[in-house]
Order: C-alpha cells, then sequence, then structure tokens
C-alpha cells in the first residue's frame, strides 16, 4: 500500500495549513520564506495538494473521487468534491474524536474496529450516507488505545451533520454536510480549475 511518509510539520509549513487541521496540537516554529510570487498553476496546484494531504488521499482516488463530484447532478462540482472527502469513513471516525488524526483513523478502519450498520468495514476509503450508525467493534472498546484517544480528542468539536456518542464509542451519520459545515482551509475552486485545463 502507498503511502505519504512526509513528516507531517513541514509539510504543513510548506502548505501553509495549522496544524490543527491535522488534529495535531504542536505549533512549528519556523517561518516560511517569502519568496517571488506564485503563478497562477502553482496556486492551483497547492490547493489540490492541501486537500490531498489533509484528507490523506493519494492522486488517483483523488482524481477518481473529483470525476464522481463531476457527475453529480447537484451542486458545483468543487462542493461535491470536498463533500465527497467529508464523507470517506476514515474522515468520518477522526470527525467523531475517535482518532486523534486521520492517520489514526484509517488505521482504526483498517484494522477492522469499526462497524458501519451493524457490518464490519475495512475500507478506509468507504462512503457512508445518512443514516449509517458507526461504531467501534465491542471486542475492542474496552482497550487501553480508546481511552488515551477520547482523552486526547474530549474537547474538540463535532460538526453538525454527526452526531457522537463517546460513552458507547458509537456515532450517527445525521445528514450530508454543506459546504459550510466543512472546516478545512481548501479553495476547491482552484482545483477545478487546475483540472479541467
Amino acid at each position: 500500500m502507498a503511502r505519504d511518509m512526509t513528516p507531517v510539520l513541514k509539510r504543513c509549513r510548506a502548505l501553509g495549513i495549522e496544524p490543527a487541521y491535522m488534529g495535531l496540537d504542536k505549533k512549528s516554529k519556523r517561518n516560511v520564506r517569502a519568496g517571488r510570487k506564485p503563478s497562477e498553476y502553482a496556486l492551483q496546484l497547492k490547493e489540490k495538494q492541501k486537500a490531498k494531504f489533509i484528507y490523506g488521499v493519494l492522486e488517483k482516488p483523488f482524481r477518481n473521487n473529483f470525476a464522481k463530484a463531476q457527475k453529480l447532478k447537484y451542486g458545483t462540482t468543487g462542493e461535491n468534491l470536498m463533500i465527497l472527502l467529508e464523507l470517506r469513513l476514515d474522515n468520518v471516525v477522526f470527525r467523531m474524536g475517535y482518532g486523534r488524526t486521520r492517520k489514526e483513523a484509517r488505521q482504526i478502519v483498517g484494522h477492522k474496529h469499526v462497524l458501519v450498520n451493524g457490518k464490519c468495514v475495512n475500507i478506509p476509503s468507504y462512503t457512508v450516507k445518512p443514516g449509517d450508525k458507526i461504531e467501534i467493534k465491542e471486542k475492542v472498546k474496552g482497550y487501553q488505545r480508546y481511552k488515551d484517544v477520547l482523552e486526547t480528542t474530549e474537547g474538540r468539536l463535532i460538526p453538525d451533520w454527526l452526531e457522537a456518542d463517546h460513552e458507547t464509542l458509537t456515532g450517527t451519520v445525521k445528514e450530508i454536510p454543506t459546504r459550510e459545515q466543512i472546516d478545512v482551509p481548501v479553495n476547491e475552486v482552484l482545483i477545478v480549475e487546475l483540472y479541467s485545463k
């Protein structure tokens, strides 16, 4: 399986993202040197790299999501792309607070700790639907790992489109999120421009 092994803080600094969006409470102390003014293409590419990095998606699946977003009848392509990325199972587990970072949430899904509507799903890119019930398997609920995770993510806000019960480690997808509910610092219009060249 291909993985992005770049140091997270280094990548955050290069893309101009706050580490908090990645689920980290670290701060980067280094300053980014101001170079020459980036070209239009450079800005578009940076936005695409930001989205790919935040959601932990590689180029091919990202392109597939873009193609899927283009085919959807409602909304703009850019907004649909962000919604599709937000509805990934690993991202939903992260948003509910059952993973400190999206990478950890992806690992939890990959290790078959997550049930969707009572069925075990170990595909991080699985798209959840409104009404889906997501829970951590009964067998692993008592693990120290989840106690540590819940301690770390206690103060994290759960988006309005999700419902999570930290006592029973379960949650529900109430609705499809709108672009306003997605707090990711990505300008999706530039991504659409990049792909429509």
